[in-house]
């Protein structure tokens, strides 16, 4: 027997003012609907108008299709939080059961609603969710004179993001705390990052950042080639102008992932990451110490998300699921088997970039490039140095970088 078609499932954003804020054709939703899921706080908002509700499980996601499965052939309506589409449920079930099954009444989300308050062009504001993701996660988006959006976990983000701006040299922002948005109890509270604890705050807020640099605080941009000083460890590293060029090779774009070969301090995995949010990395160090320093730098520079595993090429099964658009070879180049595995592990279009500062594997970038093709340069860095009263030029060690695109 062919099974039955999929009834639909309706989603409808409900915002702080619950019932009375939503439009005719999301009340028509909710009570036609058998069966009605939600958080506890969305449920008590229309449970006078619900036939059943029920709210979500915790964990969500290992319960969400059997959840559903035990509503077949049932008017199933969601309840989201402002829009569904903008860091919501809405998402996570398009990606379950496809786009296709859905119908989504969307709501404003609280970042169009926090625009409007503020007078922030939305399409010029930056937002960063730390609903689920570390607070560190917000870092790399502090620049000054940005404004930036945070969506908040809770009662206590605003004190932690308060304290992480003082700590990171953005004492001065101003920071618009926005409580409720478009409910009855909608509150607003403004204040000066190491002025305010932001103490007494519901747990429905978003937080809108008008980013001040202290003076003499380091400027860490998204850009490849951070000065040195900003990573802390044995010194381990690509150095700053090598590092830049060396990103400007693997040609990071958004959504890709990288494997870095010999982490060190975690310096190319790290600045890969910042690129862009969606950037994801592994990188592959046999230390311990070396692995402990490169965790310790991902989270001061704000990619926490950035995977630290074991030596190479033994290590690469742990992530074998998912084939790197680039890998780096910063470190282990001592034999051909490094680099093929490297270029077996690739997917096909991706790039392969090796570094190094020895003869020895110099020989070897010369072989990979005769067998695979692709590009050999050579570097050599000058930094000053004073010289008495004078001033001269250090040479930094010369730097062979062989790159290419497997076809």
């Amino acid at each position: 027997m062919v099974p039955p078609t999929p009834r639909p499932i309706v989603v409808v954003g409900v915002g702080a003012d619950g019932w009375d804020g939503l439009s005719n054709a999301s009340r028509t939703a909710v009570e036609q609907a058998d069966v009605v899921f939600g958080s506890a706080r969305q449920i008590a908002s229309v449970r006078e108008h619900c036939t059943e509700a029920r709210t979500w499980p915790t964990p969500l996601l290992p319960n969400l299709r059997s959840m559903f499965d035990a509503c077949v052939g049932a008017d199933v309506c969601v309840l989201a939080s402002g829009d569904p589409m903008f860091h919501g449920i809405g998402v996570t079930l398009a990606r379950e059961f496809g786009a296709e099954r859905l119908r989504v009444h969307p709501a404003p989300s609280s970042v169009s609603l926090a625009c409007a308050r503020l007078g922030w062009a939305l399409h010029h504001t930056t937002t960063v969710s730390l609903v689920n993701n570390p607070i560190e996660t917000l870092l790399p988006d502090l620049a000054d004179g940005r404004r930036v959006i945070v969506l908040s976990r809770g009662s206590s983000t605003p004190g932690e993001v308060a304290r992480m701006l003082s700590d990171n040299g953005f004492g001065d922002s101003t920071m618009t705390v926005l409580e409720q948005l478009g409910g009855p109890d909608e509150r607003v509270t403004v204040g000066l990052a190491r002025e305010s604890d932001f103490g007494d705050t519901d747990a429905l807020n978003v937080i809108a950042l008008e980013c001040v640099r202290d003076a003499h605080a380091p400027r860490l941009t998204r850009v490849p080639g951070l000065a040195d000083s900003a990573y802390t460890g044995d010194g381990q590293m690509t150095k700053q102008e090598v590092r830049a060029l060396t990103l400007g090779a693997l040609a990071p774009a958004p959504g890709e992932l990288l494997w870095d070969i010999g982490g060190g301090s975690g310096t190319i995995a790290i600045e890969w990451m910042r690129t862009d949010g969606s950037c994801r990395a592994v990188t592959f160090e046999s230390s311990q110490a070396r692995r402990e320093q490169i965790e310790t730098n991902a989270l001061r520079l704000g990619v926490p998300g950035l995977i630290v595993r074991g030596g190479a090429p033994e290590s690469f099964a742990a992530v074998a699921d998912a084939a790197p658009d680039a890998v780096f070879i910063g470190g282990g180049l001592t034999g051909t088997d490094m680099l093929e595995a490297c270029w077996k592990a690739v997917r096909t279009g991706g790039r392969v970039v090796a570094n190094s500062v020895t003869a020895e594997s110099d020989s070897l970038l010369v072989a990979a490039a005769a067998k695979y093709g692709g590009d050999l340069r050579r570097f050599q860095i000058y930094r000053s140095e004073s010289l008495g009263a004078f001033t001269t030029w250090r040479p930094q060690l010369p730097v062979t970088q062989w790159s290419a695109v497997k076809r």
